[in-house]
């Protein structure tokens, strides 16, 4: 009989999976990170592991990042899109940009990475102002509350064709019941926008793991 299914269980698996997403140091160092505002809060090694082969297979080149904490996923965007493309990434805390500039420099792709500090709303609205080349993947893994802001914007910043990867979008299934919680609030509204945009193409992904119940949505822009 299977043992009973539960936090510990889905973190056990994820360890007997980890095999899948081998770190080196320098990935290891950004995901275990304590110098951040709000340490473990991460994505997993197999999730960072499927942004890598999502950038990948999709062929990207331009990739923008809502959200740096230590640089994690950042350095597994960074090496899917190698030497030849650009990593743009949103931080909101100087401090967590400069934990994650070491963990970029140490992991070798920190001369194609660039970390813009400030208000990811702000920041993204001064570069869509800006006319900047158009992005071919964004994973947005900040604040939920702005969620909708954010999802807009990724919108307005890419080409057809690219793919948009939104983090924590299940909330311990908390998004049946928002309540009163401003991110949870920020995910449904996000949601049922993209659930009505003939712009894209959605699929939305429950995950158990080391980080409990959540998932994630895999945003394709058509048009």
């Amino acid at each position: 009989m299977a043992a009973a299914s539960g936090p510990e269980q889905w973190a056990a698996v994820d360890e007997r999976l980890a095999v899948f997403a081998r770190e080196d140091a320098a990935l290891a160092a950004a995901r275990t990170s304590t110098e951040v505002t709000s340490p473990g809060i991460e994505v997993s090694r197999q999730f960072g592991r499927l942004l890598h082969l999502l950038a990948a297979s999709a062929g990207a080149r331009r990739v923008l990042e809502f959200g740096t904490l230590a640089g994690y996923s950042t350095i597994w965007l960074a090496r899917a899109v190698g030497t030849s493309g650009r990593v743009v990434s949103i931080e909101l805390s100087r401090e967590n940009a400069s934990v994650a500039r070491k963990h970029l420099e140490d992991a070798g792709v920190s001369a194609w990475v660039d970390i813009h500090c400030g208000p990811a709303a702000d920041v993204s609205a001064r570069m869509a102002a800006a006319g900047v080349e158009p992005f071919d993947f964004v994973f947005i893994d900040a604040d939920k509350a702005s969620l909708p802001v954010y999802v807009e914007r990724a919108l307005e910043l890419t080409r057809p064709g690219a793919l948009i990867v939104i983090d924590n979008v299940v909330r311990g299934g908390r998004i049946l019941e928002p309540g009163d919680d401003p991110h949870v609030q920020g995910v449904v509204s996000a949601l049922g926008a993209l659930q009505g945009d003939d712009r894209v193409q959605v699929s939305i992904t429950q995950t158990v793991g080391e980080k409990g119940w959540d998932g994630f949505a895999v945003v394709r822009k058509v048009s």
